[in-house]
């Protein structure tokens, strides 16, 4: 009776390959993810598209020429395609403040995908690359809504993460003109969206403003926040599109007994690498809200609360 050979065992379901492939992998999740994150304005879909990205990267592994293209090359190009993809029947991503006019009713709240979404930092930002921190503010990935997705990726990796030219052009498969083309045509349009202004971490002045505003905040002083506000601030509570300009507005609103934010506190939260904290509530076992504080001229010019803190609680957890 003929001996028969044993079944050999495909590649990839070899473990001492898949462990190796998943470790080579691995370390470029953070920064994918917040590649993909300003691209698609949204911490879920970012990571959706980054284990997409991994697991089409782990399947076609064997295939990877490392004389085509550095490994971190070959990763974004594989990114860039799905969130390419991903854009093609998507709305534009905004901030409240983009939707219309401030002022009138609350109404209904919008759907998820109307709104920039906030990501905690250690989902986007590698330890060693604070200086991206002011690249991930709200603001900031809201403006770069406003570009067509091929000059968005040649902004993103030639103006945040300092790709050359040359190496944007390799990897979308274009003319180094035609990349540098679309980066000036970006650059153009960025000059006309206000992006706001990135808060300094360790400036005294703005750790004290902020400091003062979250302590008044928490005594329900109302008189002190008013004080501390900007004469152009805004606020805005996503997903509802309603927004206000203007401290004499904001006073109004902040004095409301029926918006009062007696009793509550507020609990830091890495986020966006901006000034944001849980606003949380007496009796609620789960955060009221999601704040954002932004500064300007030394005093907070932006409060920007997202209330729907159901949808994105799980990538965040509840604080420092």
């Amino acid at each position: 009776m003929p001996r028969t050979r044993p079944e050999r065992r495909p590649r990839s379901a070899d473990p001492r390959r898949v462990r190796r492939v998943i470790e080579t992998l691995e370390p470029f999740r953070v920064e994918l993810t917040g590649y993909c994150y300003r691209v698609l304005g949204s911490g879920s879909e970012a990571e959706d598209a980054v284990q997409e990205t991994l697991v089409r990267a782990w399947k076609a592994y064997d295939s990877y020429d490392s004389a085509r293209a550095s490994l971190r090359t070959w990763l974004y190009r594989i990114a860039t395609n799905i969130c390419v993809d991903m854009l093609r029947s998507a709305q534009r991503r905004a901030l409240a403040v983009d939707l219309g006019p401030s002022g009138g009713e609350i109404g209904a709240p919008l759907l998820e995908n109307v709104f920039v979404q906030p990501v905690p930092d250690a989902l986007v930002l590698p330890e060693d690359r604070a200086i991206l921190r002011e690249t991930v503010r709200l603001a900031f990935v809201a403006a770069l809504q406003h570009l067509p997705a091929r000059q968005r990726v040649v902004l993103i990796l030639r103006d945040v993460l300092a790709w050359q030219a040359a190496e944007v052009a390799s990897l979308l498969e274009i003319s180094v003109a035609s990349a540098n083309s679309a980066l000036q045509r970006a650059r153009a349009t960025l000059r006309l969206v206000d992006a706001g202004d990135a808060v300094d971490p360790v400036d005294p002045a703005q750790k004290s403003l902020l400091s003062r505003y979250c302590e008044a905040f928490e005594r329900h002083d109302v008189e002190t926040m008013v004080s501390l506000l900007h004469e152009d601030a805004t606020m805005s509570m996503p997903p509802f599109g309603w927004w206000l300009r203007g401290r004499e507005s904001l006073s109004l609103a902040l004095r409301d007994p029926g918006a009062s934010c007696a009793g509550a506190w507020l609990v830091p939260v890495r986020a966006n690498g901006s000034p944001a904290f849980w606003q949380m509530r007496p009796g609620m076992e789960q955060p009221f809200g999601l704040v954002f504080l932004d500064v300007r001229d030394g005093a907070v010019a932006g409060i920007t609360t997202f209330l729907n803190v159901e949808e994105f609680l799980p990538l965040f957890g509840e604080g420092e």
